[in-house]
């Protein structure tokens, strides 16, 4: 007898008919989720989970019914979701059976992505800073303005090459601190960061918003991503009819120019770093090749080694 789970019946070649899922399909992923319930159930001792061993287990770990009464399901719907059939489940039936599992973060992850779920995010405490993004920023901050904001644009850490350029964002309250709230609410913050040409500028305006719409999808639209969507549709005409053409990318810049009273015109390409570990993104102003720029930021750079204070230039 064939197994379900090497080939599926190709119902148009007839029954002998095999048809090898091909890589990245729907039928492949549905097979390897199914592969990967089956292993990681196997994986599992009863007695981890307070449950008896047993006498009469004929295979190792546990059993379909009680994975399937502890994710609080059926054990025909479980047994489906093993063998590739049955409808696609939903999050919160895979939120169980993580549960029922025990998987762990980057299992829990892979389990929505096979099932065709987008995976929660967990919850960061307001004062987290990725360390990662963190050793970064300081790493370069004699030479590069970077910032670390979460996936919202709220910006939590700036280094002083940033704070000289821009200003503080981390000590201001509320929306204040957004940067996609700043670009859409503010002509000032736009004066202050430049874009090179009006087409730039609008593509800077649509980065925001594709990104911020596939955020609110990953974050399953909890209340700190759709109460910023609201605010800004009702702050922002130009928000409003952008968020309408449901455009969804990651965020990316384009070249900035900031004028500094010390050192004049800064010429910027603007990179993002995001981390593998949170939601937070390291943003890096980094100088235009063939421009004066590195050289306007190593005089600033010195003005801040001489004791003046980054938020005060």
């Amino acid at each position: 007898m064939k197994n379900p789970f090497d080939a599926a019946v190709n119902p148009i070649g007839g029954a002998n008919a095999v048809l090898r899922p091909t890589p990245g399909t729907q039928l492949t992923d549905r097979i390897q989720l199914g592969d990967f319930l089956r292993r990681r159930r196997a994986a599992l001792r009863p007695e981890d989970l307070g449950l008896a061993p047993g006498t009469r287990r004929r295979t190792p770990g546990l059993r379909r019914d009680e994975v399937a009464a502890m994710a609080n399901m059926s054990t025909a719907y479980y047994e489906s979701l093993e063998q590739a059939r049955g409808p696609q489940p939903s999050a919160s039936m895979l939120a169980g059976i993580a549960t029922a599992l025990r998987l762990t973060p980057d299992e829990r992850h892979h389990l929505y992505l096979l099932a065709g779920q987008a995976p929660p995010t967990p919850a960061e405490p307001p004062d987290y800073i990725d360390p990662g993004l963190s050793y970064t920023m300081d790493a370069v901050a004699t030479t590069t303005p970077a910032s670390i904001c979460d996936d919202l644009s709220n910006v939590v850490a700036q280094n002083p090459l940033n704070l000289a350029l821009l200003g503080s964002f981390t000590d201001r309250p509320g929306r204040q601190r957004n940067l996609t709230w700043q670009w859409f609410t503010s002509a000032h913050w736009r004066s202050v960061l430049r874009s090179a040409s009006a087409q730039e500028e609008e593509a800077t305006s649509l980065s925001y918003v594709a990104d911020l719409r596939a955020t609110v999808a990953q974050r399953g639209h909890d209340p700190a991503a759709a109460t910023l969507v609201s605010d800004l549709r009702e702050a922002s005409a130009e928000f409003d009819e952008m968020w309408n053409q449901h455009r969804v990318s990651t965020l990316h810049c384009s070249t900035k120019v900031v004028f500094n009273q010390h050192v004049g015109h800064l010429d910027l390409d603007c990179v993002v770093l995001a981390s593998p570990l949170s939601r937070q993104r390291l943003l890096m102003l980094q100088p235009v090749p063939g421009t004066e720029t590195t050289d306007r930021l190593n005089r600033l750079q010195l003005l801040i080694s001489r004791g003046r204070s980054a938020a005060t230039l």
